[in-house]
């Protein structure tokens, strides 16, 4: 192979190469429909807005997009009634960190139940069985921080 047919090459790869990213949704900047998170920002409860959950909880969407690093995040604080789940136990490819704040909460992890409070924090890793309850005579109040692109 010369030199101007190695540079051919070379070039159809890098094309492929982005072409594959493209497809993914991780080319630059992140996936299209996102927004890049490039501002520091501050989100004022009152501000944030909220919706009500069939379970009789509510939700408030914080933010959500791409960092300028790469990765995809998705914030929200979620309030979830005493005895209800948010949905069935689940996995999913992003991780995702549940920091409590109010409540007494069970945290399915892999199959094993725990007991988180507030100020605990689970963690659900990617692709592991995971679920939450309120546990709690009250109200628990969370929130989500789920990282990395929910597709697979």
């Amino acid at each position: 192979m010369n030199r101007r047919e190695m540079c051919m090459a070379l070039s159809s790869l890098a094309v492929l190469g982005g072409l594959k990213l493209e497809a993914e949704g991780e080319g630059a900047g992140g996936a299209e429909s996102e927004p890049v998170l490039a501002q520091s920002e501050v989100f004022g409860y009152d501000q944030l807005p909220g919706s009500h959950l069939e379970n009789g909880g509510t939700m408030r969407k914080v933010m959500a997009g791409v960092l300028a690093t790469g990765e995809t995040v998705e914030v929200h604080e979620s309030m979830l009634p005493p005895g209800k789940m948010p949905h069935p136990p689940h996995r999913h490819r992003n991780s995702e960190l549940l920091l409590i704040r109010e409540g007494n909460l069970e945290f399915l992890n892999n199959g094993k139940p725990e007991r988180v409070g507030p100020g605990g924090v689970a963690f659900a890793a990617s692709n592991v069985l995971h679920g939450l309850k309120n546990v709690g005579d009250t109200p628990a109040t969370y929130f989500v921080v789920a990282i990395g692109r929910v597709t697979a």
